[in-house]
């Protein structure tokens, strides 16, 4: 299945990019399965776990089914002022 991930803030920085299109494997089924796999494919490691996930604009919840053409958001904490 192929989704875009878009990156925020500090993960956009580690990853050096904006934006990409990925085919995920076969058993990337749900938004916990991606954030697993886009963790260790991008060497996002321990910063994956203060990232929430958005899919289609909205966040979502660990369980969620994947579908084609999904867009899924990396938002890590942001601090301002």
């Amino acid at each position: 299945m192929r989704v875009r991930v878009l990156y925020f803030a500090g993960v956009r920085d580690v990853v050096g990019r904006d934006e990409e299109t990925c085919e995920l494997p076969r058993e990337i089924a749900t938004v916990a399965d991606f954030a697993r796999w886009i963790g260790a494919e991008r060497a996002l490691g321990e910063r994956m776990t203060s990232v929430r996930i958005a899919r289609n604009e909205r966040f979502a919840e660990p369980s969620e089914g994947l579908a084609e053409g999904d867009v899924l958001a990396l938002i890590p904490p942001v601090a301002g002022g």
